[in-house]
Parts: C-alpha cells; sequence; structure tokens
C-alpha cells in the first residue's frame, strides 16, 4: 500500500477531497501535503533548509571509513508514515541495533514535492509511484544499492520491525576481517617508513567515536599522519576483531578504545595501558594525556616538538 501518495478522490456531492492512504492520523492535500488544519504535531525529523546532496556526501565518506551503508529516507515533516517508520527505528531494540551496527543515516525533506526530487530521480527512486516514506541504500562510494518503499514493510497502521530488520540486514556491507585490515595499514606503513597506530573500538561505545573524529579532524590527521598509519579495529563487527584486540592488549579485561603503537612488522612498542591507572582510552584527563603525549614522544621520531605540541594542546581543549 502507497504511504503519504497523492491522491485524490471523487466523492459524490462532497466535490474533490484529499486522502491519505491508510493514514488515519491526517489527510494530504493534492501534491502531498497536509491539509489546512492537520499538520501533524510532532518534532521535525526533516531539516528543511538543509543541502541534501552535502548531506550525503559527508554520510558516504562516513560510510565509506566505517564498512558501512548510508540509509537515505525520503520524506517530509508532514509525512505522518515518516514518523511512524522513524518511531520503529527508535523504539525496537534489534532495529536501532542495526541502524546503530550497518548505516549511516539521511533523512531527505522533498517539501512539497519539489525539493530534492532530482537527487531521488539520480538515484532511481520513484517517489511519486510509491510515496514516502521511501528508503534508498548507497554504498561507501555513494552508489545505490538498493531502493525500497516502505509500503510492504507495514501492516494495518504500523510498521513490522521484523520486516524493517530483515530489509536492514539484507542490505548491510559484508563484514570485514580484522587481520586483513590490520595487515593493509602495516603494508601501508611499511611503504611509508611510518608506524601503525592501531584502535580497537565498538558502534556503541561513545568514547570510540571520540577517538574517531579526533584522529579525522584535519588538523589532527595532517600531524598524526607524518608518523603513523592509523587503523580503527572494530571489535564487534569485524571477524576476529576481539581476537585481534587480545592478542595486543594481552588481556580480555579494560574497556576501549583501547590504542597500540606497533612497527612495520606489527611488534607492538607502546600502548594504552598506564603504568598505575591502565588503559587511558581515549586521552582527556591530564594523566591521559600525557600518557599518549609520551607515547608519541617515544614512537614518532617524525614529529617534532611543535607537533607533539599541537596534540596536546587540541587534546587538552577538546570539550567533554
Amino acid at each position: 500500500m502507497r504511504r503519504e501518495a497523492m491522491v485524490i478522490a471523487v466523492l459524490s456531492g462532497l466535490g474533490i477531497l484529499s486522502v491519505c492512504l491508510g493514514a488515519a492520523e491526517a489527510r494530504v492535500q493534492a501534491g502531498g501535503q497536509p491539509a489546512s488544519g492537520q499538520q501533524v504535531e510532532k518534532p521535525p525529523l526533516y531539516d528543511e533548509k538543509a543541502d541534501a546532496k552535502a548531506l550525503i556526501a559527508e554520510a558516504v565518506k562516513k560510510a565509506s571509513a566505517d564498512n558501512k551503508r548510508v540509509l537515505v529516507m525520503f520524506g517530509g515533516n508532514w509525512c505522518g508514515w515518516c514518523h511512524k517508520l522513524h518511531a520503529t527505528f527508535e523504539s525496537d531494540p534489534q532495529v536501532k541495533k542495526a541502524l546503530l551496527y550497518e548505516y549511516v543515516r539521511v533523512n531527505v525533506d522533498i517539501g512539497k514535492w519539489d525539493k530534492h526530487m532530482d537527487l531521488a530521480e539520480a538515484y532511481g527512486a520513484k517517489l511519486k509511484d510509491s510515496g514516502v516514506p521511501f528508503l534508498t541504500v548507497l554504498d561507501g562510494s555513494g552508489k545505490v544499492v538498493a531502493n525500497q518503499e516502505t509500503g510492504s514493510l507495514e501492516e494495518g497502521d504500523h510498521h513490522v520491525p521484523a520486516k524493517v530488520l530483515g530489509f536492514l540486514n539484507q542490505w548491510k556491507a559484508p563484514p570485514q576481517n580484522a587481520d586483513d585490515v590490520l595487515k593493509a595499514g602495516l603494508s601501508k606503513a611499511k611503504a611509508e617508513s611510518k608506524k601503525v597506530l592501531v584502535y580497537f573500538s565498538a558502534p556503541w561505545c561513545g568514547w570510540c567515536h571520540r577517538m574517531t573524529d579526533w584522529l579525522a579532524t584535519p588538523e589532527v590527521s595532517a600531524t598524526i599522519g607524518k608518523a603513523y598509519v592509523p587503523v580503527k579495529i572494530d571489535v564487534d563487527r569485524m571477524t576476529g576483531g576481539k581476537e585481534l584486540d587480545y592478542k595486543y592488549r594481552g588481556s580480555d579485561q579494560g574497556g576501549i578504545p583501547f590504542f597500540a603503537v606497533l612497527d612495520a612488522e606489527g611488534v607492538k612498542l607502546a600502548d594504552a595501558n598506564h603504568p598505575e591507572k591502565g588503559n587511558v582510552g581515549f586521552p582527556a584527563a591530564p594523566h591521559e594525556i600525557e600518557h599518549f603525549i609520551a607515547v608519541v614522544k617515544k614512537t614518532g621520531p617524525q614529529l617534532s616538538e611543535s607537533d607533539v605540541a599541537a596534540l596536546r594542546k587540541s587534546l587538552e581543549s577538546a570539550k567533554p
């Protein structure tokens, strides 16, 4: 069944009325807009001023770095079924986990069926035929891997979590092998006469995200890149990730993120374990920052004093 699609119903004696197929909570006018006085009273899902192409470009960049897919949801703030699908995304534990682990999400506003329609057409998303919400899955290069109308994911007045989960699992990226990812990093480090800064992470770990974001900061990336090849190992999503973490940690105890510096042969030169306080994780507290700086001074001879000072300043000024 099509959702929030434009349908004009001619009712004898009543004139032409706008209807929304299957949407009990709101009617929509011709063109797919809410009828006057019938605006859905819910927090906005869509940034109506956003540049969708820019949002998607950033999402593709993140997806490529983490071996994820991009999930684009076309729709509008007026769309009751868009809110329902979003509620399923947020309320069902398995669906929420699949999205967190495997996708970077982007909501694209279609306005009054007059915004970003060229983008939908370029992706092969038949919005006017199928209605919204409409889902498009992109890979890490921005290529379309799936288009999905969402009527088939519904039952009655709601989306079926098992159907939504089945769709998400069908189009998620194939898992990477942790040993292969590290091997590629070591090969690059050897070719460039650098060390490998490997760090172990997981999608649910907030401090891990901070580590990733910090390393991706242009200034930090440029400085770290003088001496290291950063390699991220996802202990939950990569095959053999937990085993590799154990290999370099030497224990199954301690939190994440956990980092280690390796030479080009894979020999550990230093790690995140403070001699007295254990794993420093993402360096935020003074003793954690000091430990990280000590590791950098020990293993990164390519870095100048000003480089090291810049890294320290960046860590010290990071928001909690």
